[in-house]
């Protein structure tokens, strides 16, 4: 049964009456599809499923399905730690050793905190292991043998923000080992049994069986369907719960207040932002977001397993909560909780609609690529859907925001940055500049333009035998039938990645397997001659892969 209080009515659709046409676009007998959960002052007012909770058995999505909610399980281990904390038994402010000893000795050791906020800088296992062994699941024990392996970082404590499952999954096990309870078993009983959470769990895989749980769907090029695995048998407090609308509603509810679970003082901190080294402010808190949407305040967190996404949000000034999960409908959950604020409180209450630039202004930098030989970031512009888009080590391209003198991505965008240039620079030229300058997280990077036309057969002086000692694996560049491949061989699988050229040093890396993953490789020579690599993706910086064999 799905519910809606929105009265009928041939006026035009606002507020409840207008949801269900913003989820048409899932409501479908032959495909997965979402649940949503809406609630204001206190009261839900919408709560319907669309589309299959599973293709394979034709059963529909409910209100009362239960779904992933992914990366929105990152405050509740926050929660967890900070009750740790108002015991006196973690100290969530000293470095990460003081709990995880046996982490190698690094030239910074970032604190609890700065791994909440995704600003320790260590690297993350689960991206790593993309980057190692492609899609194969791994079993428990890889996650923090992967972080024991690291001897670089991204960064230095509190310079920069790049999202990091990592993080999110040492401090799971330090929570357990404070606790000496299960991290599992500490969310149950100090969090979600004494808020009536009820049909909510953690669930390190995707392999278990839960009752009323929807089946997660990839969608493929042939229009088929394909089962979504997380790539880990422990996926913990950095993505592993299942909810339905219903618990999350009453847990946004709480988050809100008045709170039964964690002090005021706890709470304060979970949505207290902390700006980066540089002075430049964060919007990510302590496992949530905290930003403007059209000139209202919202808290909210996202998330996205393989096959299914989450959006969470409240809007506390008016008292207005969204939740919505899916299981492999092919839509924006942000977008539609946004779509769904827009409804409910509309024009009257909201501000402008955020401008995205056009990419009309900026023909002249549109497929131009750009490298900063002090970093080795590489950003790209290219037409989205007729905004000018910006790609972030080959990642796909997300609009920039139009504000007037500058153009952005926010943190809130990207999960990493923010990033910001300056619109003269680049609007209304014949030919792309040579040169331009980027603020990434605060810190201002000059970058070069890579040239139109690569070298013919740029790939051809890498190849030869490689190891990646962070990675502990062998690795191969060969020309695979007419494609140039980097092939790793990782402790679980042969994952094979696509070398596109930008320049005879630069070079575009993917994944056909996981699109989504995507990466940068640049070369490492000496007097001429190849000695090595670096791989960069949004998430890890400078992957070094030696020469071992020409």
């Amino acid at each position: 049964m799905n519910e809606s209080t929105a009265p009928e009515t041939k006026a035009a659709k606002t507020g409840v009456a207008a949801l269900d046409g913003i989820f048409q676009v899932a409501n479908k007998a032959d495909a997965p599809g979402l649940v949503v959960g809406v609630a204001q002052h206190g009261k839900t007012v919408y709560r319907r499923g669309f589309g299959l909770a599973s293709i394979e058995l034709g059963v529909a999505n409910t209100a009362w399905t239960r779904m992933r909610i992914g990366s929105t399980t990152k405050h509740f281990t926050c929660l967890a730690a900070l009750l740790l904390v108002e015991e006196g038994k973690l100290d969530i402010d000293v470095g990460v050793r003081t709990y995880l000893p046996e982490l190698p000795k690094l030239a910074k050791e970032p604190t609890l905190r700065q791994f909440m906020s995704h600003t320790g800088g260590y690297r993350c296992y689960l991206d790593v292991g993309f980057m190692s062994d492609g899609m194969a699941i791994k079993p428990k024990g890889v996650a923090l043998h992967a972080q024991l392996r690291q001897s670089e970082v991204n960064f230095a404590p509190g310079e920069m923000m790049i999202y990091n499952n990592g993080g999110y999954h040492m401090l799971s096990l330090v929570i357990e080992r404070v606790s000496g309870m299960k991290f599992e078993r500490f969310l149950e009983e100090r969090i979600f049994t004494p808020l009536g959470m009820i049909d909510t769990r953690c669930v390190q895989s995707d392999f278990e069986i839960h009752p009323n749980m929807a089946t997660l769907h990839v969608a493929q090029p042939d229009g088929s369907w394909r089962r979504g695995i997380f790539p880990t048998e422990e996926n913990r407090g950095e993505g592993s719960m299942i909810s339905t609308i219903d618990d999350m509603l009453r847990w946004l509810a709480h988050l809100r207040g008045p709170h039964r679970v964690g002090t005021d003082a706890s709470w304060k901190q979970m949505t207290t932002t902390v700006p980066l080294s540089s002075g430049t402010p964060s919007p990510y808190a302590l496992g949530l977001m905290v930003h403007d949407y059209r000139g209202v305040r919202v808290i909210q967190h996202s998330g996205s397993v393989i096959g299914g996404t989450c959006q969470m949000i409240t809007v506390p000034a008016h008292e207005l909560d969204v939740i919505i999960m899916t299981n492999g409908a092919v839509v924006n959950a942000i977008e539609l909780a946004n779509k769904v604020i827009d409804a409910m409180l509309g024009d009257e209450v909201l501000g402008p609609v955020e401008e995205r630039a056009t990419a009309e202004r900026f023909k002249a930098v549109l497929d131009k690529h750009y490298l900063s030989p002090e970093t080795g970031l590489v950003v790209g512009f290219a037409d989205a859907d007729g905004k000018l888009g910006l790609t972030v080590m080959n990642s796909a391209p997300v609009p920039l925001r139009d504000e007037g003198e500058t153009l952005r991505i926010g943190i809130e965008d990207l999960a990493m940055g923010p990033f910001q240039l300056t619109t003269a620079a680049l609007a209304d030229l014949e030919t792309a500049p040579a040169e331009i300058e980027l603020a990434e997280s605060g810190w201002k990077r000059r970058l070069q333009l890579l040239p139109d036309a690569p070298p013919a057969d740029a790939a051809a002086p890498l190849a030869g035998r490689y190891h990646a000692r962070d990675l502990g694996v062998d690795a191969q560049v060969l020309l695979n039938g007419d494609t140039w491949t980097l092939r790793v061989a990782g402790d679980f699988a042969v994952n094979d990645m696509v070398l596109t050229a930008l320049s005879a040093d630069v070079f575009a890396l993917s994944l056909p397997e996981f699109p989504k993953m995507r990466m940068v490789l640049g070369v490492d020579r000496h007097d001429g001659a190849v000695t090595g690599f670096r791989v960069d993706s949004g998430r890890t910086r400078h992957m070094r892969f030696q020469r071992i064999e020409a």
